[in-house]
């Protein structure tokens, strides 16, 4: 991946950062296409602009070395050899003294106390911003697992729902909708557990899946997605559980007109803060704003929750390759409530909606 390391050294000088450690995690993966598992033996990948990378690893994971263009730094099983090791690694690209860049939503306490151990007089400044960059903008490959991502998620809630059935419990139907996903090709470890909630539960955005059975007159909230070669979708739909009343008919109206505006505002060069003043007023101006109450959208790639962020007050500017959700919603506390989601992605002359399953109300049960 040597144009990935080149676009990071050139992230890592404009924001003054001698280099950066990364442990497993999305990052890591998409610089090397090395996949490791986060356990009790720590994995850290030092990178220092115009130094061959060095990798601090386990042993039993050095036949994934074979071929690799980093100096390996492998460890046995006695944790009191492990800080020997780290030192190794630090000293083959003299990075004590220097500013060294982590990943605070991904390093662990673990990988970071060996790493500071062995460079003592290093600073570990936030290199958020610099390795947010290099996975903003997707290229086509990218774009394509995404797609595929989307088309596994939407067969397998399609192929789900008739078997929705007044009576059956919201982790009954979250089960089956897990085997479809797999049935249908999603990779086993999904971008996160499939909500759905019904009733008074569909007025929690992030409700967990419970034992309470679908009644008659429920909206049922949808949120799912599938994972494909380390892409991902994550999507929303919202269903009639039988005949409804007019107040839940008019919410889920009101948010799928706000989920279209939010898609229509999208495109190049537009700032994130108007998709999601785009999608506000919708729900504003019939009367629910104070129910709505997160941001329109967030980011998408490998990870279910990254740059772009869709909120109100973000003013950074949309460009082509830059994947995201829009995700307008209304929550009537102790009652019901309504999400729409679709995943986009900025081409050069405006917005696609990778995702394109009905948005109307459905009767399902």
């Amino acid at each position: 991946m040597p144009s990935r390391f080149e676009q990071l050294a050139t992230s890592l000088r404009a924001s003054n950062l001698d280099a950066v450690i990364l442990n497993p995690g999305p990052t890591l993966t998409h610089l090397t296409g090395l996949h490791f598992h986060l356990m009790e033996r720590p994995v850290v990948l030092f990178f220092a602009p115009g130094k061959t990378p060095a990798i601090v690893l386990p042993e039993l994971e050095m036949q994934k070395m074979n071929g690799q263009p980093y100096t390996p730094f492998p460890y046995g099983e006695n944790p009191a050899e492990w800080d020997a090791v780290f030192r190794g690694a630090v000293q083959s690209l003299s990075l004590d003294g220097k500013r060294i860049g982590v990943e605070p939503r991904q390093l662990r306490l673990l990988e970071y106390s060996f790493v500071r151990d062995a460079a003592p007089h290093a600073d570990f400044p936030d290199a958020s911003s610099a390795l947010a960059q290099l996975r903003l903008c997707k290229d086509p490959a990218e774009v394509g697992k995404m797609r595929r991502a989307v088309q596994i998620a939407q067969s397998a809630l399609e192929a789900t729902l008739p078997h929705i059935k007044i009576g059956m419990t919201e982790k009954e139907l979250s089960n089956r909708l897990v085997m479809q996903l797999l049935d249908h090709g999603s990779e086993p470890e999904m971008p996160f557990s499939p909500i759905v909630s019904s009733g008074p539960n569909s007025a929690n955005p992030h409700a967990t899946p419970s034992e309470r059975r679908l009644q008659r007159g429920d909206l049922l909230v949808v949120d799912w997605g599938a994972a494909f070669e380390g892409y991902i979708s994550d999507l929303t739909r919202t269903f009639a559980v039988g005949d409804v009343d007019d107040e839940c008919k008019k919410i889920h109206a009101t948010v799928q007109e706000a989920n279209a505006a939010g898609r229509a505002a999208a495109g190049p060069g537009v700032p994130c803060a108007n998709v999601d003043q785009a999608a506000r007023n919708v729900i504003e101006k019939a009367g629910y704003g104070k129910f709505f109450t997160h941001r329109t959208g967030h980011g998408i790639g490998m990870e279910g929750h990254e740059e772009p962020y869709m909120r109100g007050d973000n003013l950074q500017l949309l460009e082509p390759g830059m994947t995201f959700t829009v995700e307008p919603g209304i929550y009537l506390p102790d009652r019901n409530g309504v999400r729409i989601e679709d995943n986009i992605v900025i081409t050069e002359n405006g917005a696609e909606s990778l995702s394109d399953m009905p948005r109307a109300l459905r009767v399902v049960g």
